[in-house]
């Protein structure tokens, strides 16, 4: 295995020259699927010389696989992309063969999704091994993809953090990783769109075995006034399961802050929860009695907890053009969630050429998804006809308005627009809320946003979630 070296130059290390082949195979099976008997058997040398099974080179075998046979490998895929450098900075090469041939596994089953027909098995299957690239990442299953609920959201400022076992993340993977999130979400995407997804939904059995995935929410939504009977319920039950795990994430970052400014005008409850031990310590320190080691307490002081709260008017214009699905979907579980919250009075509308006032369905997102009708050209124009009128007190009303702004009648809606933020309204344009953060805005409408001191948000949603909570809490 070793390679020619010219004269007066060091010979690469066996390690090296490991890790090149574990990485040249890769890089031949990603873009022709065909095999290369050399590298596949030089491979298999080197898989089995450094202890490892050879499943790890099959991309028929999924990780889920891998790990139940060998237990062991489970930890070393967890931060497999994100190590800690050493201490001293010396390098274990023969370490690092190890993590290639992991990362080639994890890759590979990831990165080549193959051609033809796909099943809901072969999509569960690509969604739990993207899942364990995600994990080698140093990110939650799900977290990069924005498409499945339950994972850590990242801060406010859009990203993610490190997780996993792997520890630090380098600068270089911490510029991939809102990269990597988008191009796992076109293979996703691209895998849905290859399955008979009608078959699959009319057959409980197959049905059951789909995760719900934002790329499936997506195609059930285009789909779902095809489906009928069994195919329709279990769309249907997807969505709902969907959205609910969604919302309870959305929710718990919602009720993490406080709502109102706290009323000292108002006396505090005289209740146990509310006493400040603290407080109540240091005002009677003078009664300190230092013979008997006893604080004797003549008065209990207590925390107010009583909050001002003004009636909000919260108004969530969404473009549903096939372009902005997934915010379209996360902000109207958003609203739902700001609709069950005390002194908001949350509108929604949803546009294309066409716009439609949805408030009656805006406590539940379910409902509203189903209503909802993908696709089409986009004049916001129609929307802002409905939106005017609602704002009744502009200093009491936030306007969310969630498109990517390639509009037919550009300069008559930014005027609308601007019109709303003079006055006094809060105006909060939204370009796109996913956890991924990908998404094309028109330029022409983002310069004018920015010198209007309205700048186009974003990123992650939970961007939006602040912006709401400052306002309206």
């Amino acid at each position: 295995m070793t390679e020619p070296t010219t004269a007066g130059a060091a010979a690469p290390e066996p390690h090296d020259n490991r890790r090149q082949v574990l990485y040249w195979r890769l890089l031949a099976r990603l873009f022709d699927h065909e095999e290369q008997a050399g590298l596949e058997s030089a491979s298999l040398a080197v898989v089995e010389d450094i202890g490892l099974p050879s499943a790890l080179l099959d991309p028929g075998v999924s990780v889920d696989s891998l790990v139940q046979r060998h237990p062991g490998l489970a930890g070393e895929f967890d931060g497999l992309m994100a190590p800690e450098p050493d201490a001293d900075g010396a390098r274990d090469r023969a370490a690092e063969v190890r993590r290639a041939a992991l990362v080639s596994k994890v890759l590979l089953n990831v990165f080549a999704s193959g051609a033809g027909t796909v099943t809901a098995e072969q999509l569960a299957r690509w969604q739990s091994d993207a899942g364990w690239l995600e994990r080698a990442l140093g990110c939650r299953p799900g977290e990069l993809r924005g498409g499945r609920p339950g994972v850590r959201g990242a801060g406010a400022g859009g990203g993610v953090g490190p997780t996993g076992t792997g520890g630090g993340r380098t600068p270089d993977l911490g510029r991939l990783l809102p990269e990597i999130g988008p191009e796992l979400g076109a293979i996703e995407a691209g895998l849905v769109q290859r399955m008979h997804l009608r078959e699959v939904l009319a057959d409980p059995r197959l049905a059951s075995r789909l995760t719900p995935s934002m790329s499936l929410i997506e195609q059930l939504l285009r789909d779902k006034n095809n489906l009928s009977g069994v195919a329709l319920a279990n769309a249907k039950a997807l969505i709902r399961r969907y959205v609910d795990e969604v919302t309870e994430v959305l929710r718990t970052q919602v009720e993490k802050a406080t709502v109102g400014d706290i009323d000292r005008s108002v006396p505090p409850k005289r209740v146990f929860r509310n006493l400040d031990l603290d407080r109540t310590v240091w005002k009677n320190l003078t009664n300190w009695d230092p013979e008997e080691e006893r604080l004797y307490v003549d008065r209990l002081y207590y925390r107010h907890t009583s909050r001002r709260t003004t009636p909000q008017r919260l108004i969530v214009v969404v473009d549903q053009s096939g372009s902005m699905v997934d915010s379209m979907v996360n902000c109207t579980i958003l609203a739902s969630i700001f609709a069950g919250l005390p002194k908001v009075d949350v509108h929604l509308i949803a546009y294309d050429t066409q716009a439609l006032d949805l408030t009656p369905w805006a406590h539940d997102p379910f409902e509203t998804l189903l209503r909802t009708k993908l696709g089409g050209g986009t004049d916001g124009t129609v929307a802002m006809a409905l939106a005017q009128p609602k704002i009744a007190e502009p200093r009491n009303t936030v306007v969310v308005w969630i498109s990517d702004f390639y509009e037919w009648r550009t300069h008559e809606l930014f005027e609308s627009m601007a019109a709303i933020h003079r006055s006094g309204a809060k105006f909060i344009p939204v370009g796109s809320v996913t956890s991924s953060g990908r998404g094309s805005v028109n330029p022409w409408f983002r310069e004018r946003f920015k010198d209007l001191g309205t700048p186009v948000i974003s990123g992650h949603i939970k961007k939006l979630v602040h912006e709401l909570k400052t306002f309206l809490t």
